[in-house]
């Protein structure tokens, strides 16, 4: 953030604030029915001059074809308001998880017919340890957690196939990373 007097803070900030509400807001092109923010991966926004801000994504993946489209519908965005020099970069540290997900995203991804992954923080033994084979996963059609999986991947990389043994429909599960 850029720094300087009292005042001139408060506005640098507000406007920071208002520029990462807006890039927050940019759907993700692969679930667009959440967002950038929900999902978790816009990590910063900074003001660094007039009409210039630095924004930091970090993806869901280091393979995620999809960054480029977000960076470039954040720059779209971006200088639709204002902004005449956006610079986007791939931010790889700390790695993404899906516990940047927030609920909002995560309810979203059901009432979409997306599994959205189980919270991974405190779930795991101290120092590590190993990640479940076999996940119970809820159905996001009918609830049932009678599901199977038929495949580790699914439309993207992120998800994996599965059907409800119950209802009998098919539905990504968002894997837990």
């Amino acid at each position: 953030m850029v720094t300087g007097s009292a005042p001139a803070a408060e506005a640098t900030s507000a406007l920071e604030k208002e520029l990462l509400r807006l890039a927050g807001a940019v759907p993700d092109p692969e679930l667009p029915v959440i967002s950038l923010a929900e999902l978790g991966v816009l990590r910063d926004l900074r003001v660094t001059g007039p009409g210039r801000v630095e924004v930091e994504l970090t993806p869901t993946w280091t393979g995620c074809p999809a960054l480029d489209t977000m960076a470039t519908d954040i720059t779209e965005v971006l200088t639709e308001h204002g902004m005449s020099d956006v610079e986007v970069r791939t931010v790889l540290s700390p790695a993404w998880s899906t516990d940047a997900i927030s609920a909002a995203g995560r309810r979203k991804l059901a009432e979409h017919g997306v599994a959205p992954p189980r919270p991974l923080a405190g779930a795991r033994p101290a120092g590590g340890g190993p990640v479940a084979v076999e996940l119970t996963v809820r159905c996001p059609h009918c609830g049932s957690t009678d599901t199977r999986l038929l495949s580790p991947f699914s439309s993207t990389a992120c998800k994996a196939l599965r059907r409800c043994e119950s209802c009998r429909e098919p539905f990504d599960h968002f894997k837990e990373l």
